[in-house]
Order: structure tokens, then sequence, then C-alpha cells
């Protein structure tokens, strides 16, 4: 049998409780007509799995395998031509369901269901198989190994929609801040800019990530810790642009406060993700600047596929952290306390059977 791994049910309150991860045995895959079985090479944490050890994420339920990312090969299939033409090919897996192309949101009255772990998804990839869709796959770029695969599908997608849609400054030349440099979103975001020729900062409380960062193109970063960071930041600005065109964020905390007095007027905060904070205060100050707050959360079926062309396109690299092979609890929780220390710079990965190993 199939085997994966969840988290187990132990007594605790949402927030006080941290769930232990299981290996279970997961039915053998029965293919309806438009649906492929794939075998996982790879696949990588998120920080909604923290949240979801933790009772902090909606839906959380027991039995479902874990992990939303996920890289591998179409075993077998549905009876569909569509289901098909994908057998034997190495592919890249939407993460979630029920968001077609809508600029606004999903269109499912249900909203946007993510793999791994909740009771809105069935499948996740923290698995030796997973049953999708066929629409529901992209060819696999074929300079990625497959923890750099595996490291793409919910960063990939929510970095390209906060920073390609919503920020409204994927265009070269401008100023982008990213904030938090480090974890897997961020540092998307930060590919993604450079390669389309924007002036990328970023920021941290960890110098070492700073020059990580400069390494992968960042015109420079500071130190969010220190006082009077976002004074230092405006002086690494260009001579002839002293101001930001937009900020992508995953904090929340006081970037209002302090991101509105570094943009340029009617200037875009990009918002993917609260972890200093669930709430902020929105200013007056930012208010006459016509500053906009923009939410933004994972993305379309259509800004996968844009986004995975992109990346194949300028054949880029998601980060890879560390990874660890197998479905092995001890091993993976390994990773889980990387997270919770905020010791990571990049994604978090297992891999699993007999995949594409890094070129690096």
């Amino acid at each position: 049998m199939p085997a994966a791994i969840a988290i187990k049910k132990v007594e605790g309150t949402p927030g006080k409780v941290y769930y232990p991860l299981e290996k279970i045995t997961i039915p053998e895959a029965k293919p309806k007509d438009n649906e492929t079985v794939i075998t996982l090479t790879a696949a990588a944490l998120n920080h909604r799995d923290l949240f979801i050890r933790q009772h902090l994420y909606p839906g959380t339920t027991f039995g479902v395998p874990l992990l939303a990312d996920g890289v591998g090969v179409v075993t077998s299939t549905g009876s569909s031509s569509a289901a098909k033409s994908w057998l034997n090919k190495r592919v890249l897996l939407n993460p979630g369901t029920g968001w077609k192309d809508n600029l606004e949101g999903p269109e499912h009255p249900k909203g946007y269901a993510i793999m791994g772990g909740t009771k809105s998804n069935p499948a996740g990839t923290l698995a030796d198989i997973v049953t999708l869709e066929a629409g529901e796959l992209e060819a696999c770029p074929e300079h990625l190994s497959d923890e750099e695969a595996a490291a793409l599908p919910l960063t990939g997608l929510t970095a390209w929609r906060a920073f390609w849609v919503k920020s409204g400054n994927a265009v070269k030349g401008r100023n982008i801040l990213v904030t938090g440099i480090g974890g897997g979103v961020a540092l998307m975001v930060l590919l993604f800019g450079v390669a389309q020729g924007c002036n990328v900062y970023v920021t941290s409380g960890n110098q070492e990530k700073i020059d990580k960062a400069v390494k992968l193109g960042a015109k420079g970063g500071v130190i969010y810790k220190e006082q009077g960071w976002d004074k230092k930041l405006q002086s690494l600005l260009p001579s002839d642009r002293q101001y930001l065109d937009a900020i992508v964020d995953g904090a929340g905390g006081d970037i209002v406060n302090k991101g509105s007095r570094l943009l340029k007027a009617g200037g875009i905060i990009s918002i993917y993700g609260m972890t200093v904070s669930p709430k902020m205060d929105f200013l007056m100050g930012a208010v006459l600047r016509n500053i906009e707050v923009r939410g933004s959360t994972m993305g379309s079926r259509k800004e996968f596929a844009d986004m995975v062309q992109f990346v194949r396109e300028k054949k880029l690299k998601p980060v890879v952290s560390r990874s660890v092979h197998g479905l092995d609890v001890e091993k993976i929780d390994t990773l889980f306390d990387d997270m919770k220390n905020a010791s990571q710079f990049g994604k978090l990965v297992v891999t699993l059977g007999e995949g594409k190993t890094s070129k690096l």
C-alpha cells in the first residue's frame, strides 16, 4: 500500500498544540476518466504546514497527507485522451483547485482548496502517490532538479500574484522592496523582480541572509530590527529614483507606517502574509499619499501556468535551504524545526523515490 505523512491527533488547544507527524497508508490509486496518478519524487514545506501542526490553519484535519508543493512522474491515468497525454511525463502539480482565471479571486463558491492537511482537499504531496485532474498539471521545466521543482509551485504562485499581478510594478527599472528575505515566497519575488529588470531591495533580521540575497541579484538590504532602517534603505536607492514603487510584504506589523514614507505617491503595498502581526494600522499619512494596500493570496490556474512558463524561459531556480530523503518522520521533523526557528534560507524539501537530483 502507498504511504504518506499526516498529523496525528493529540489533545490541545489551537495555538498551543503541536501535532506529531505519523506515517499512514493511503488507498491504491484508481483514476477516473480525466485523472492522473503521479508518483511523487519530491515535496516541499510551506508555513501553512507549520500552522496546520499548531491548529492555526482553517480546516485542519487528520488522515490527509500533508504538503501542497510537489513534483513527480505520471505513472497511470484514466481513459481520457487529456489524461493519457501526460503518461510518463515529469510534472509540477497545481497546488489547489477552484480558481481558473478570475483576477479578483476563486470562482468556486467554497474558495480555493489547497492540497495538504485540511478538510477542503483530500490530496497532499508528502506521499508516495497523488491523484489529480489532468488539467491541474504543468510540464516540469527541464532545467530544474526535483528539489528545485518541488520548491516552486505554491511559493512561486503566491510570489507571482503578489508581485506580477498585485504590485502593479513588475516593470524594468522600478524599485521594489521585498520584506523578510529568506522565506520561499520572498525569495521567489526577488528572483522574479531581478529577472524582470527591477531594482530589488530586501529586509531581514539577519545580515547573512541579506548578503545571500545580494548574490542572487538584490541591490542591497537593511536589517529591519535596527533603528532608522527606513532611512538607511532610502540612502541605497538610485539617485534619480529616491523612492520605492512597491513593497511586497509577508510580515505585516508596521509596514504601512514605515513603508508609506518610502513609497511614491500612489505606491502599492502588496501583502501575502502577516507573520509578525495579524493586523496593522492604516494611517492617515498613507491616505493622503494615495498609498494602496492590496491583499494577495495564492493564485489562479492561469497564473500558475504563466509563472511556470516564466521560470522556464528565464531558467530561474528556486532556492533550496535543505532537503531530507524519504517518508521518515524524524528527518521531516527536523525541517519543521528549521521553519520554527526561521533558520532557513529558501525552501525545505523532502525527496522521494528515485528522482532527478540537483546539478549544483
